[in-house]
């Protein structure tokens, strides 16, 4: 009869093809159950539920509703307070007959020019590329062996909007929602490698392989799983359902 009352909620998220297990142990660590799997060309899509939490807004509405009277009541009861202190106070200081003659306050100093006061606003220094040779934080990002750690979200978060540059290769490439010219190609960092893939999975959505790559230098006929490249590209989002570090693309370079 317990059971019957339980309530579930679900989760539905996106797996590399290969990596699946570690999205398993990902999700079951925060308490989510297996509910299926269905595997796609790229992704595999993966169902979880877990019990729903019971509902306890009537309590909070009550405590809510009980604190804003005593509130309430707090201030009503300090403002008459304060009303009846400035009234004693004013018949004590003016004497009988007599009325209170306000004080000449001094007048304020004059406030400073700002354009005398401010230094001359210096120009932007230019934009730097984040690079394994300046940073250490991303040479670190490019040789995780779990492309789910927490640390990719991290560097997402700080650097969204800046421009990377990096060795990849493609990883996968798959049609983007069926489309003929439009792909999803994940990229990963350093050499193609059919036995380890270090670093995140980046990857340029909905893009097109030729033109929306932007290749300086040669541009190959065929666009396919193990070409190496110098990446260049701007920082997107990161996905932490999917485990997918979206990038935009700004530049490409056959190596």
């Amino acid at each position: 009869m317990a059971d019957a009352e339980v309530t579930y909620e679900t989760k539905t998220v996106r797996a590399i093809r290969g990596l699946e297990s570690r999205t398993l142990k990902k999700w079951a660590a925060d308490g989510w159950e297996l509910v299926s799997q269905t595997p796609g060309k790229l992704q595999t899509e993966i169902t979880f539920r877990r019990p729903k939490p019971k509902a306890r807004w009537l309590l909070w509405t009550i405590g809510g509703a009980g604190l804003a009277i005593i509130l309430a009541g707090i201030i009503i009861f300090g403002i008459i307070g304060e009303r009846n202190s400035a009234s004693d106070e004013t018949s004590r200081s003016t004497p009988s007959g007599s009325s209170a003659t306000p004080s000449e306050s001094p007048s304020p100093d004059p406030s400073p020019d700002p354009s005398t006061s401010d230094p001359a606003a210096s120009p932007e220094p230019e934009a730097v590329v984040v690079r394994p040779e300046n940073s250490a934080e991303l040479t670190a990002l490019l040789a995780l062996t779990d492309y789910c750690d927490p640390s990719i979200a991290a560097f997402a978060q700080a650097h969204r909007g800046q421009t990377i540059a990096f060795p990849g290769n493609i990883g996968a490439l798959a049609p983007h929602d069926g489309a003929t010219t439009r792909y999803d190609i994940l990229i990963g960092a350093g050499d193609y490698s059919e036995t380890s893939a270090p670093g995140p999975a980046f990857q340029f959505r909905d893009v097109n392989t030729v033109n929306d790559l932007n290749f300086v230098g040669p541009t190959p006929d065929t666009i396919g799983v193990g070409m190496n490249l110098n990446v260049t590209a701007k920082v997107n989002d990161y996905e932490a359902s999917s485990c997918l570090f979206l990038l935009n693309p700004v530049s490409s370079t056959i190596r």
